[in-house]
């Protein structure tokens, strides 16, 4: 496969677009999840960025 910076460049993009999706569409509850988040130890969230990695490269090889 043949790197392309325009297809990062789109990837980055719909990143952005999906954080900014929740707190746009409902701050308040945006703002107690974080909240929420900020309770959790390390490790848990740790865990959880595990996973989205872990999902994320699952997504990729379905992909390709």
């Amino acid at each position: 496969m043949v790197f392309s910076w325009d297809v990062l460049l789109m990837a980055l993009a719909l990143v952005l677009i999906f954080e900014g999706l929740f707190p746009m569409i409902s701050p308040g509850a945006w703002r107690r999840m974080f909240e929420q988040i900020l309770q959790l130890e390390d490790g848990q969230i740790r865990f959880f960025g595990l996973m989205a990695i872990s999902l994320g490269v699952f997504l990729l090889l379905l992909i390709i």
